[in-house]
């Protein structure tokens, strides 16, 4: 087998997600995809042509985000027709996931060079009439797998935890601190590529949604988001809410701590990222130095009731594919989908602190779900090479219990 290395990676500045708001949220979304594209061609004067994949990650696939947007934004950002293009949807796990099969078709030697990443605009996608609930309906697999609202499954794991508002409102202090600390060194300039109008003007070359002044003072001035969603009618037929969903299988709940608010929870935002794989034969001819390489990918089911709980199994078991511990990874990303998320996974794992979501997450830069993966990967290696570390793990929770995971090896002096 063939190693994936990782040649490059870029990801756009992530805007804020709400219609007539963002600096981004007036583009259409395959053109948001074809900046990064267009960026990552130009950056290593790759010949389209002979990109054999672009493999992509868009949750909501509805209406301006259907149509196979990772073939569309390539061909609008002008790639050679030869190049295909998929597009996938494991969530928010959708950018890890479009990473993990491009290196397995490098690996497995069925193609040499391939591009993965993955966008979502939620300026959109929050007006799209999605589901409400992920079983889209279906009342039979209802009866199965009860699956209520992220949020009010966030602030469940709190209760059974024993996490406090106190715990995860001092995480997300700390996620603005980092990120705003990043912000200020210059540390994501690398990857970072403005992103220009069709007419060339600039749309966004900066974070829009990083809230620096916040603090434990103002956080506490926020109304928790979740209890009215607990109380919601989710299943007319029965007359079950949100909370009974979950309550049906954790009957212990007897009262929800309600913990999560605007303030501790990821950020709505449009945003893109993508990322350059190939082979070591096709990295040479091309005369390309490799960044990285992937030592491991793995995915991981859990619980669906509870949604938010397989990135601590999913970390266990691509470290055991790797043939590596703990102790050997030098950095975590984990995503901060909801702040008692990161908590539990650094807990459960019994995390140095200081070696997780380093220059802050998505609490204080936002959470794009189809691009996210692919986003902490770049940011990741980017680290790396900042701190001369080696290896890096990345995963995060998806909905329906799932998270992809990732170990990357950090390449050259």
């Amino acid at each position: 087998m063939s190693d994936a290395y990782i040649i490059d990676a870029c990801r756009t500045p992530r805007g804020i997600g709400k219609a007539g708001k963002g600096a981004l949220a007036h583009l259409h979304p395959s053109y948001l995809g074809s900046t990064v594209l267009r960026a990552l061609a130009r950056r290593n004067d790759l010949d389209t042509g002979e990109v054999d994949d672009v493999i992509w990650g868009t949750s909501a696939q509805v209406d301006k985000q259907s149509c196979d947007l990772g073939r569309m934004a390539a061909l609008n950002a002008g790639y050679d027709v030869a190049a295909s293009g998929v597009t996938l949807d494991r969530f928010c796990g959708s950018g890890i996931t479009a990473v993990s099969l491009a290196a397995a078709q490098v690996r497995s030697g069925f193609e040499d060079c391939v591009v993965a990443g993955g966008s979502e605009m939620m300026s959109f996608t929050a007006t799209a009439g999605l589901s409400p609930i992920v079983d889209a309906g279906n009342t039979d697999l209802r009866a199965l797998h009860p699956q209520s609202q992220q949020g009010v499954c966030a602030d469940a794991i709190a209760t059974l935890e024993g996490i406090t508002r106190a715990d995860v409102d001092a995480l997300a202090v700390e996620s603005q601190r980092r990120a705003a600390a990043a912000i200020e060194d210059r540390r994501f300039d690398r990857s970072l590529i403005a992103v220009h109008n069709p007419d060339g003007s600039l749309a966004l070359d900066r974070e829009e949604f990083p809230r620096p002044g916040t603090t434990l003072e103002t956080l506490a001035g926020l109304k928790t988001s979740f209890d009215k969603i607990r109380d919601i009618v989710a299943d007319e037929r029965t007359g079950e809410t949100y909370g009974m969903l979950i309550q049906r299988r954790y009957p212990q709940i007897d009262r929800f701590d309600h913990v999560h608010h605007a303030g501790n929870s990821s950020g709505v935002v449009d945003g893109a990222a993508a990322l350059l794989l190939a082979s070591k034969a096709f990295a040479a001819k091309r005369r390309w130095k490799p960044r990285a390489r992937i030592v491991a990918t793995a995915n991981m089911g859990d619980d669906p009731t509870l949604m938010l709980n397989a990135p601590v199994p999913a970390a266990r078991k691509v470290l055991e594919k790797a043939g590596l511990t703990i102790a050997d990874i030098d950095l975590f990303e984990i995503n901060e989908a909801f702040a008692v998320v990161t908590e539990k996974f650094i807990r459960d794992l019994r995390l140095d602190r200081e070696k997780v979501n380093v220059n802050g997450g998505a609490i204080a830069l936002g959470h794009p779900i189809g691009a996210t993966g692919a986003i902490l990967i770049g940011t990741l290696l980017d680290e790396l090479e900042r701190q001369d570390k080696r290896y890096g793990l990345v995963t995060m929770c998806a909905a329906g219990g799932q998270a992809p995971a990732i170990i990357i090896e950090r390449l050259g002096g």
